[in-house]
């Protein structure tokens, strides 16, 4: 059975998002602008937090799917390809943790 991986929800939101009509929520919420996309990830985002610290495994398994989708909806408006955020987590592999947010400090 194949994997669904973060790249298959990406591709599916750059499909729907170049779909038009009203069949689509993500193209819905891409209407109403990056900053209601924005809004949308940050309510997620409370979501996900509540439901870990609640320690409801299942409802944070559910949230973090919404947090993951409307984060991928949130850079779509923004024109962020997910290969871009890739390519700068990679870059962080090569250090530290704690080294590499000593060098965003530090502007670098």
């Amino acid at each position: 059975m194949p994997r669904f991986t973060i790249h298959d929800l990406a591709e599916t939101i750059d499909a729907r998002a170049a779909a038009g009509g009203e069949a689509s929520y993500t193209r819905k919420l891409l209407d109403k602008g990056a900053e209601h996309c924005a809004k949308k990830f940050g309510e997620e985002a409370v979501e996900t937090v509540i439901a870990a610290v609640e320690n409801d495994r299942a409802h944070l398994i559910a949230e973090s799917a919404d947090l993951l989708y409307h984060f991928l909806v949130l850079l779509k408006a923004r024109g962020v390809k997910l290969e871009e955020v890739e390519a700068t987590l990679d870059k962080r592999t090569n250090m530290s943790g704690l080294e590499e947010k000593a060098s965003r400090k530090s502007g670098s």
